[in-house]
């Protein structure tokens, strides 16, 4: 009994230190094809980044955001949870570089308008825990002179907007909301069919709760991309994801699925982000990552 108990301790500790100074840096890049494009079009690259949760000295962090650039992808999408304090702005900014100058679209989460603060890891696992609005007793982040900074390059703002892009020969439309984890999505700002003549619908939110998700497929759109739920962060081997921290089933945590609702589907991508709370800062069985989606001509049905 007291050798079991040892070993038992033992591949504790190991999974432990596995999950908080190993994993949180094997940062890597999901590839994915998405056939949502009409007949004889190009190909789309879209690079998805979400909830980098940045702090300033994230060194290995930031040297892998830097390289993105070298992905070369003809449209980025932020979805949300940018930073981790207020300092973290500017290097953000920077390590962004190039990617500022390639078309974007964003949205805010949480940690894009107040700073995380220490609190049980376990909480995590015992299930949704938004709340309403934008607590004044938390840290401040400097919402605004972000908002400033990415549209200032062009990115398209898209809480609770909508806006169209020229991507590769394709008119492209993309809706948002803002947070949905704080319940500050209004979908109503956004609703109703796509444009005539538009040739891909997207929609855009940080927190993929089930709300939103309908709403974007019963009015058309043919892709949904959201982060928020890290993959899971901590992960079952052979099993996947425990929960989402949000009401979308945690088999749906990462990656490309389908979403069905009124009658229709869209495919839904979620990002499994980079980083996590600096004050929890493990990850197990679900690295960090961007996903670099190319989309394609084909069938959604």
């Amino acid at each position: 009994m007291g050798r079991g108990f040892r070993r038992l301790a033992i591949l504790a500790a190991a999974c432990f230190a596995y999950g908080t100074f190993i994993e949180p840096y094997d940062f890597r890049v999901r590839r994915a094809r998405l056939k949502v494009l009409p007949a004889g079009a190009a190909p789309i690259r879209v690079l998805h980044i979400s909830d980098f949760h940045l702090v300033a000295n994230q060194r290995r962090k930031r040297a892998f955001i830097r390289a993105l650039a070298g992905l070369e992808p003809d449209l980025v999408v932020n979805t949300g949870d940018n930073l981790a304090s207020p300092d973290a702005l500017a290097p953000l900014i920077e390590d962004l570089g190039r990617l500022l100058d390639v078309p974007g679209v964003f949205v805010f989460g949480s940690n894009d308008y107040t700073a995380p603060r220490p609190k049980n890891p376990l909480g995590y696992l015992a299930g949704d825990t938004s709340r309403e609005g934008v607590h004044a007793d938390r840290q401040q982040l400097p919402t605004e002179e972000l908002r400033e900074a990415l549209t200032s390059h062009g990115w398209l703002d898209l809480n609770g907007k909508r806006g169209e892009l020229e991507l590769r020969g394709l008119r492209v439309e993309f809706r948002g909301t803002d947070d949905a984890h704080l319940n500050l999505d209004d979908y109503r700002l956004v609703s109703g069919r796509p444009a005539r003549g538009v040739d891909l619908a997207v929609g855009v939110t940080h927190a993929p709760y089930s709300r939103v998700l309908d709403a974007m497929t019963a009015d058309g759109l043919r892709l949904i991309l959201a982060g928020h739920t890290h993959g899971g962060q901590v992960c079952v081997p052979g099993f996947g994801a425990l929960t989402t921290n949000c009401d979308l089933p945690p088999r749906q945590a990462k990656g490309a699925s389908r979403h069905h609702a009124a009658g229709r589907r869209s495919w839904l991508h979620v990002s499994a982000g980079l980083g996590a709370n600096p004050y929890t800062p493990f990850r197990f069985a679900c690295p960090p990552e961007v996903t670099l989606l190319t989309l394609v001509p084909g069938s959604n049905g």
